[in-house]
């Protein structure tokens, strides 16, 4: 099921033809924390700037994408960032956004909870006909 999904989907990591397409036209640059790979463009472009771009390691998610990988995918600074770079201590860890997932927050009264939640003293009170 795996090496069909490989060939089918992009949404579950880089499908068999991306990966013939950067094996013969780019080089790796590195990867991050999530096992996302990172790659450039062998030879300039028309454009004479080298394109760039990001295989993920299971479900294609932008938000997967560290801050200082995306400011390299987006022309933003010109090297690749390594793992010696070190965080500032006001930074927190890079958390994909996790809406629409399992994992999301759901507070109390979503619908995804049952929807029922505490009255208020504001509540909104429907409009009826028969008033």
């Amino acid at each position: 099921m795996s090496f069909l999904k490989r060939i089918f989907t992009w949404w579950n990591g880089s499908t068999i033809g991306t990966n013939l397409q950067i094996r013969r036209k780019a080089r790796a640059v590195g990867s991050d924390e999530y096992g996302n790979k990172y790659f450039e463009q062998k030879s300039n472009a028309y454009d004479g700037r080298l394109r760039r771009w990001v295989t993920y390691t299971g479900y294609a998610d932008a938000s997967r994408v560290p801050p200082e990988w995306q400011g390299w995918l987006n022309y933003t600074r010109d090297k690749a960032p390594t793992n010696i770079e070190k965080m500032h201590d006001w930074q927190k860890e890079h958390q994909p956004n996790l809406t629409g997932t399992v994992h999301a927050y759901r507070p109390k009264g979503s619908l995804a909870r049952g929807g029922k939640r505490s009255k208020t003293a504001s509540d909104y009170e429907s409009w009826s006909p028969d008033d």
